[in-house]
């Protein structure tokens, strides 16, 4: 198939591209390579696609309406998988014109390529934080989830909401993703796992959040990997039991399929950080603050729905996981 993978420069973005190469996919990547964080890494997740005979690089903002207009006229893609994203809880607190940008306006304009350029699924990046205020655990996608706590949050549950009526609209076969803390080799610098390991090793100080009182479903790269191309392979397709009723969030009468991916483990942030020190052989010294806003003491993803609906859950351990994630830090930093 001829896919579009938008961040591709991203971690979760070039895994995924990877993967699809190897099966023998055609992947066109997309990516405005910003300097979010260090654009040097995501460079260098490039320079491991580059070079393969059936990857292109775009160098473009999914914001730009006229060049995703043009991307998608040439290049007819058979199916898109939509990760291209302005990330971060806190970012989102002093940055919001950014997600607006990238995660509304970006979005309508990968919408508009699938209607228009007979794109057979559409894929996209959800996100756990749309379960904002919910207590009730594990979180379902049976749930309602119009609480949320942060912009970024209300982006990703726009995405959903925007998903739906273009599945209802035209047809459009879409699949949305709520992952749950992704981790791992070639991660992001922004998320806890780097940031720790980073000062662990420059001996500094870690800050710990609500005391320490967090619990994550942490889940590995490879596993999110697996469950995307899953389900893209699985095109999204209308709920034959829907009841409008007594209406579902996770299906539809249409097209349309929202599902978890993560671990079904959540671990205690102490726990997490337990597992970077035993990697690293290493102490961490922790300086203990309230928790930050926009944040929630816990994540939980029931996965029944990804694994009734393709047979894979995710279940790499987080002191698997993290170990790899370390030994990856120290060959890329030369520490």
């Amino acid at each position: 198939m001829k896919i579009l993978v938008t961040g591709a420069a991203g971690f979760i973005g070039m895994t995924t591209t990877l993967r699809l190469l190897a099966r023998g996919d055609t992947v066109v990547g997309l990516d405005n390579l910003n300097d979010y964080y260090e654009v040097s890494l995501k460079e260098n997740r490039l320079a491991r696609l580059t070079g393969h005979p059936n990857f292109r690089f775009v160098k473009l903002d999914v914001a730009d309406r006229a060049g995703m207009e043009r991307l998608f006229a040439e290049e007819r893609f058979d199916k898109v998988i939509h990760l291209a994203a302005q990330a971060g809880v806190r970012y989102s607190l002093q940055n919001p014109h950014a997600y607006v940008d990238s995660n509304l306006v970006g979005f309508i304009n990968i919408l508009e390529g699938c209607r228009h350029h007979g794109v057979q699924h559409l894929v996209y990046a959800s996100s756990s934080s749309v379960y904002g205020g919910n207590t009730k655990m594990p979180f379902s996608e049976h749930d309602s989830v119009d609480h949320p706590v942060s912009l970024y949050a209300a982006t990703k549950k726009a995405n959903e909401l925007m998903a739906h009526t273009y599945s209802h609209l035209y047809g459009l076969p879409t699949t949305g993703l709520r992952f749950f803390t992704v981790y791992g080799p070639w991660g992001r610098p922004d998320m806890a796992l780097f940031l720790f390991t980073k000062a662990v090793l420059e001996g500094r100080p870690i800050d710990v959040f609500n005391h320490g009182q967090m619990k994550r479903d942490f889940t590995y790269i490879d596993d999110i990997v697996e469950g995307v191309i899953r389900v893209m392979d699985r095109n999204a397709a209308p709920n034959p039991d829907y009841d409008p009723v007594a209406a579902d969030p996770a299906t539809s009468n249409v097209p349309y399929r929202v599902f978890n991916i993560g671990n079904n483990d959540p671990v205690p942030l102490l726990e997490f950080i337990g597992a970077i020190e035993s990697a690293l052989g290493k102490t961490a010294e922790k300086r203990l603050l309230p928790m930050q806003d926009g944040d929630v003491p816990a994540t939980y993803a029931d996965t029944t729905l990804l694994d009734q609906w393709v047979g894979f859950a995710p279940a790499t351990p987080v002191s698997e996981g993290v170990a790899r994630f370390v030994a990856w830090y120290r060959d890329y930093y030369k520490i």
